[in-house]
């Protein structure tokens, strides 16, 4: 049989041990008729006095056979139900009414499993006070009859347990009537009244005067052990509570409760089916044996898995470690792409550079030479124009002339007067794509048994990105949320509403299309992919082109 060893098998038996209403060890445990137990003292300060109708004996007996003869019966038209108080009375007689089921301590009314009662007049009801008690657990109501919760029998087998399992751990006893969480330790306990009291609630509670002076107190472990032999006195045989001279030896098994002879015979279990306790305990013995060995079973199964869970955590730890390693590693690995990226750009820039730099000093020594050549002959000129000798001037005047016009036609044709590098430098580094890449970056299930992967959704078109260049457009998207992609496929039509066709397969979400029609209108869709399928295609984008420019012929 399955078994928890140490102190966690040991907190849920505890947890079982105590009373749901002072949360102590139970002493005294008395049974309700929803088969909940509670200690006798705090059943004793759970009743409650409540006003009307009081159901006497013969109508519980008449519920008794009408729960057989008729277990199908109308019971709506017999009463008013717009009187609450009323209302909840007549749980006694049917527990589906206010949600709140009710019985008869020590009648046959108890039997929980009837659903239906027969009719019951007011006339055979007597209005009187009645006490009743609610259980804690399960809030069902009972009503009691004279002998009060000393009606109730006794959970002998509960008390037992509890007397063992504190011997074996040496439980302080708690004050049974402290308020609140944490009870205070027991000082003495009343042999009369069965219950242990602290000095605080001893003297509020159970003072030394009237009729509790002649109780006697004693400490709390002689009154333990005083109750202990009288529990193993009363273990021999168990007699009736109605009847203390006669021994329990059947049981009903419509009221399903331990009855003796004259139970049987005065009336409240007459015509009842009973069988030999003997008979009974055997067959519940087994019937429990089985239920048990089938909850051992799943216990069995649940501390297996239980142990796996655990093992399972310094696994996590591990392969937490070594997937954190992989993702630095697989970062650094890009970092370190990117760098190499940099160096390459870096050394591109520095071409251009050296490029740009190389033309402009040509350009300059050439514009230099030309410049000294153009002063030393406009230097020459102007010394020949202070010549006052005018034989000598004609001598010399045409050929120069000739010099300084043909001067002037070589800047016209040979100097560009513009550089021949602009200093700008005309290139723009395209780091969208790779931004985008970075946000898209995201982990993959790697076991199919892990996550069924399924096909994407529609990408979404980003319609302030999608841009239109003369005969050029320029599309960009975004893929559907929560998808994993592994490429795209984009579609444009033939620019007149015709059929689409592939022009783009790949992982990019940007891509410009070259040599369209002028003045056309075009219908661009995109669609993604993964290993498990393609996904349903976006809506569809249109796109004008620019009109064309218009060329004669001369």
């Amino acid at each position: 049989m399955f078994s928890v060893a140490g102190d966690r098998g040991s907190f849920g038996m505890e947890e079982e041990l105590k009373c749901p209403v002072c949360r102590c060890f139970f002493n005294v445990p008395i049974i309700l008729p929803c088969q909940h137990s509670i200690c006798l003292s705090c059943a004793a300060s759970q009743v409650t006095q409540t006003y009307g109708l009081k159901p006497t004996e013969e109508d519980a007996l008449s519920y008794r056979h009408s729960t057989i003869s008729s277990p199908g019966s109308d019971y709506s038209s017999a009463y008013d139900y717009t009187d609450l108080d009323k209302f909840d009375k007549l749980s006694l007689y049917s527990e589906a009414d206010s949600g709140y089921g009710a019985s008869l301590s020590g009648y046959a009314a108890t039997c929980p499993s009837s659903p239906a009662f027969s009719t019951v007049s007011a006339s055979s009801s007597i209005s009187t006070t009645t006490s009743c008690i609610r259980c804690p657990q399960c809030r069902r109501t009972t009503y009691l009859d004279d002998l009060g919760v000393q009606g109730f029998p006794r959970n002998k087998a509960l008390q037992t347990i509890v007397e063992k399992y504190e011997e074996t751990k040496n439980i302080v006893i708690k004050c049974q009537l402290c308020v609140g969480q944490a009870p205070n330790d027991a000082t003495v306990m009343c042999e009369q009244c069965s219950v242990y009291y602290c000095d605080k609630c001893r003297e509020n509670c159970h003072p030394l005067r009237g009729p509790l002076a002649k109780h006697t107190l004693v400490s709390p472990a002689l009154g333990k052990a005083a109750m202990k032999a009288r529990n193993q006195t009363s273990q021999g045989v168990s007699t009736c509570i109605r009847h203390t001279d006669e021994n329990i030896s059947m049981f009903c098994i419509m009221c399903k409760i331990p009855v003796c002879y004259q139970c049987l015979e005065d009336g409240k279990h007459q015509n009842h089916d009973v069988k030999a306790l003997g008979a009974m305990c055997k067959m519940h013995k087994a019937e429990l044996s089985h239920n048990i060995s089938t909850l051992s079973d799943k216990a069995r199964e649940g501390k297996n898995f239980l142990s796996n869970l655990r093992e399972m955590l310094d696994q996590v730890q591990e392969n937490s470690v070594d997937f954190e390693a992989s993702l630095v590693a697989q970062c650094d690995a890009i970092i370190e792409a990117i760098n190499r990226r940099k160096e390459e750009l870096m050394e591109q820039i520095q071409r251009e550079k050296e490029h740009k730099l190389r033309m402009m000093r040509e350009q300059i020594n050439d514009l230099t030479n030309k410049l000294r050549q153009t002063t030393g002959l406009l230097e020459y000129a102007l010394e020949i124009m202070k010549e006052e000798d005018a034989a000598a001037f004609l001598q010399v005047a045409n050929g120069l002339i000739k010099r300084v016009c043909s001067a002037e036609m070589q800047w016209q044709k040979e100097v560009l007067l513009e550089p021949h590098e602009p200093p700008e430098f005309e290139l723009q580094l395209n780091s969208q794509p790779l931004f985008k890449a970075i946000e898209q970056l995201n982990f993959v299930h790697t076991k199919g048994s892990a996550r069924v992967v399924t096909v994407p959704g529609p990408p979404i078109f980003l319609h302030e990105e999608c841009t239109v260049q003369n005969n050029s457009i320029t599309v960009s998207w975004q893929p559907s949320p929560r998808s994993w992609v592994d490429g795209y496929v984009l579609e444009l039509d033939d620019g007149n509403q015709g059929p689409f066709r592939e022009v783009y397969v790949g992982r990019e979400t940007l891509c410009t299309l070259d040599g369209l029609h002028f003045d056309c209108t075009y219908r661009v869709r995109v669609k993604a992919f993964n290993k498990a399928g393609e996904g349903p295609y976006s809506d569809s984008v249109q796109l004008h082109t620019a009109e064309g420019n218009e060329y004669f012929l001369c």
